[in-house]
């Protein structure tokens, strides 16, 4: 396969232009629909097809991008890789984290971490739990800190670093704030949910099916923690939080927790890693000696 033009396609899949990608690649708009007829021939399909001013990508050609963009993936690794190398002790370190570590476990050990190594770059990138899985196996993160029960077969290695309590949560004035209250009649209420691929969204609604009750009705849907909390505490809606995130929010009346008789959840934060990734560069294996010391990650 010709690389070259290989190259040239991603470009243009990605930016769904064959003029934009010729800007990008400072190369001329008929020399980039050349390569692509080019690409086409050898593979003997049709990859791309005119969509008014862009293009849109047939079924062979969405194949064919999502396998080709890993392998410019694992190629900015390498460079990257090399790179530190060649400087020494400087680097960068990718990190990608669901909504809770990242925002009540990461900033510590960012913060602790930048002052021991000041010159290492840092970067975060925070999403929901396949988001985060996906960008760790793009390589597109060197670590994934994630707040998840499910696992597939997917090829990660995962170490258990704690577990968080979650709560259900009511506006203050809600007349549930502070009772007893049956899984069954909470989930009658409005609730706020997650996007899909939300771990804590699967969670709950794991929850019901356990205990043989209806999933909750979907009040509101937030792709984020914070924005849900919010909304709670604005006065709208029920949402399973982290106990981090509004136990200071309960104490002051802020929010209300309601307490479901015979449901504890504590959820699980894994640091993950690929499972072929046992010879960590510097910057990162730094990040996990401070993290889990000298923890033994098989």
């Amino acid at each position: 396969m010709n690389l070259h033009a290989l190259r040239i396609f991603v470009e243009v899949a990605a930016r769904g232009s064959v003029t934009a990608a010729a800007d990008t690649l400072t190369i001329s708009q008929p020399a980039v629909s050349a390569q692509i007829r080019k690409l086409e021939h050898e593979l003997g399909v049709t990859l791309v097809t005119p969509d008014g001013r862009g293009i849109s990508l047939t079924y062979e050609g969405r194949f064919l991008y999502e396998k080709a963009r890993r392998i410019y993936d694992w190629e900015k690794e390498i460079e990257s890789q090399l790179e530190e190398i060649k400087e020494g002790t400087k680097g960068k370190l990718r990190l990608a984290s669901t909504f809770l570590p990242s925002h009540y476990l990461v900033p510590k050990w960012l913060a602790d971490y930048k002052q021991a190594h000041e010159h290492v770059e840092i970067e975060i990138r925070t999403g929901n739990s396949e988001q985060s899985i996906e960008r760790l196996l793009r390589c597109q993160a060197d670590l994934a800190v994630i707040t998840n029960e499910s696992w597939d077969d997917r090829p990660i290695r995962r170490l258990h670093l704690t577990d968080v309590l979650y709560w259900f949560i009511v506006p203050s004035s809600h007349p549930f704030a502070g009772q007893k209250i049956s899984l069954a009649q909470l989930v009658e209420e409005p609730f706020l949910l997650r996007e899909q691929g939300s771990s804590t969204r699967e969670r709950l609604f794991s929850l019901c099916r356990e205990n043989g009750v209806n999933p909750p009705r979907v009040g509101l849907q937030y792709h984020g923690l914070v924005e849900s909390i919010q909304s709670v505490r604005a006065g709208y809606g029920v949402m399973l939080a982290p106990e981090l995130a509004v136990r200071e929010m309960v104490a002051r009346g802020e929010v209300g927790r309601v307490i479901v008789p015979g449901v504890d959840i504590n959820r699980p934060v894994y640091l993950c890693m690929r499972e072929d990734d046992h010879n960590h560069r510097p910057v990162v294996a730094r990040f996990l000696e401070m993290i889990v010391g000298n923890v033994y990650i098989p």
